[in-house]
């Protein structure tokens, strides 16, 4: 078990019944250790529907109980909906998720009262656990009264404040189901904006869909759909509802980066804070100051503030997969949204598609207006964290051994190691290698002038690695 970009993460048959139980009471006794809870304070439990998720919060909630706070269990939920129900009543949170990852294995996302928890936190919660590790731990289940409904509530109402009435009236939109906590509300969405919607892949097994590097098989499905119902987009999310998923009028998905630079502009920010994976376009198309950070929303929540308590007004941030973080208030069209800062993938959802409606342009040629770099991401799935590890030790060791590996790619003009090391060729092409913070991933990053250009490389990085992992052997 470890704390990633993105809460806690590991093999379900790690997680179960003891694990879980530990890491719920340390995060109960790291909030009241500190001040951040007091005993028989309200936390929140949230889930998404992977098979695991229920036992893993029964689990939690038999433990959060035992360590003297009242559990509340929000059932099956977006987690920017727990994390805002959360906010609303100055509850603590946990989220039992996996996010895009398989079905094999879960997570627990932690909120303090004011949102996200921290790195620090991360720290001393971890030591909590690891204090821990010998004792007896009782894991036995609990239950706790249902708020599944007014977390719900809330964030629909926020949800269809967003836009103007029928601001998507004429547009004809695919909602992918699958497994996503977010399915419903997404329908209920763009149905109220009086978009005309298409249900489709509905599933009642789990299915990892990853919205930062999509599938070959969730793109020919968005192609498919497309084609045979005549649509304008497709509309998804990953399986916590926290990561966006939106395609063309051809079926092509939107780059996360892309709908986060859409939404900076539809909510007229003047900070934008987001990860180096970034496309490194997004200077050139605001006025906004933008801040980079390493990948993770702890990172982006943390220069966020850092903005916030520098003076800056209208602070957002957004991640390479395109999940938005609010700082600030901000007014809309439809009303005053409120700060969220945690991921949320419907406002990067809905932006492009009030952009397409009011421009009366197809997505494709909405996109195609920025002066963006193509940029394409991708994985090696079940690439071992060690291999991964060593892969990265070898290629900061020397300038020589950077070279050397990237040498049928071409010649290096520039690099950083904010997280990952990101390469910048002599032709301005850029490939970023980075092992995930939250699997056992090794991820790809990729910038060319063309999209052949950058699919090129991708394959070709992506090959390079392959090739290293099978000398490794």
């Amino acid at each position: 078990m470890k704390f990633g970009t993105s809460g806690l993460r590991g093999l379900v048959t790690d997680l179960e019944g003891r694990a879980s139980a530990i890491y719920a009471q340390a995060f109960a006794i790291h909030l009241i250790r500190n001040g951040l809870a007091k005993t028989g304070d309200q936390v929140l439990v949230g889930r998404d529907f992977r098979p695991s998720s229920p036992s893993i919060a029964a689990t939690c909630i038999g433990a959060l109980e035992r360590a003297g706070l009242m559990p509340l269990d929000c059932g099956a939920q977006p987690t920017p909906a727990l994390a805002l129900y959360g906010l609303k009543i100055g509850a603590a949170s946990l989220m039992i998720t996996g996010s895009h990852i398989p079905a094999d294995r879960n997570g627990i996302k932690f909120y303090r009262a004011d949102g996200e928890i921290d790195k620090q936190d991360e720290l001393q919660i971890s030591a909590i656990a690891a204090e821990m590790a010998g004792a007896a731990i009782d894991v036995t289940p609990g239950s706790a009264p249902d708020r599944s409904a007014a977390a719900r509530d809330l964030f629909s109402r926020r949800v269809m404040s967003i836009l103007p009435e029928k601001a998507l009236c004429g547009l004809k939109v695919g909602v992918y189901q699958h497994s996503t906590v977010a399915r419903d509300l997404l329908v209920e969405a763009l149905m109220h904006y009086g978009a005309e919607v298409v249900e489709l892949g509905f599933s009642a097994d789990f299915i990892p869909v990853d919205t930062e590097a999509v599938s070959s098989e969730t793109i020919a499905l968005l192609r498919k759909w497309t084609h045979e119902h005549g649509l304008d987009a497709i509309a998804s999310a990953d399986g916590d509802g926290d990561r966006p998923l939106l395609s063309d009028e051809r079926g092509e998905p939107l780059r996360g980066d892309l709908l986060g630079l859409i939404s900076s502009l539809f909510l007229e920010a003047d900070v934008v804070v987001t990860p180096v994976t970034s496309n490194s376009g997004i200077e050139a198309n605001g006025t906004f100051l933008t801040i980079r950070t390493r990948v993770g929303s702890p990172f982006v929540i943390a220069g966020m503030r850092e903005a916030v308590h520098g003076g800056h007004k209208k602070v957002m941030g957004f991640e390479a997969n395109g999940g938005l973080l609010t700082a600030s208030a901000f007014s809309l069209p439809g009303g005053t949204l409120s700060a969220l800062p945690t991921r949320d993938s419907f406002l990067p959802v809905l932006a492009p598609l009030w952009f397409a409606a009011q421009k009366m342009l197809p997505l494709s040629q909405l996109a195609a207006a920025f002066s963006m770099p193509f940029a394409r991401a991708g994985r090696l799935a079940n690439f071992p964290v060690e291999t991964s590890g060593a892969l990265m030790t070898y290629l900061r060791q020397s300038d020589d051994n950077l070279a050397d590996f990237l040498a049928p790619l071409g010649a290096i003009a520039r690099k950083s190691d904010v997280d990952g090391l990101r390469v910048t060729f002599e032709d301005r092409r850029v490939i970023h290698l980075r092992p995930s913070g939250n699997a056992p991933e090794m991820r790809c990053y990729i910038e060319a002038a063309t999209e052949h250009e950058a699919q090129t490389l991708l394959n070709d990085g992506l090959a390079l690695i392959r090739r290293w992992e099978s000398r490794s052997l």
